[in-house]
């Protein structure tokens, strides 16, 4: 079996949300792996959110702001 990544993104509402609508928008794809989490700015992520989402299971983790 092929190993999967459970990808989850953290990503700011202005900035890297945006860009991933835009994205969207002109029918660009992501793999389902992947799970975007909207924060009003990555500036407030706690250490506690980031050690949460690997206790929860995920392989990999991507901050963008």
């Amino acid at each position: 079996m092929d190993f999967i990544p459970k990808i989850l993104a953290y990503v700011c509402t202005y900035c890297t949300y945006t860009a991933a609508d835009m994205a969207g928008s002109a029918r660009m794809q992501y793999p389902d792996s992947v799970r975007i989490v909207k924060y009003l700015c990555t500036g407030r992520i706690d250490l506690l959110h980031i050690l949460k989402a690997f206790e929860a299971g995920a392989d990999g983790l991507l901050v963008g702001g």
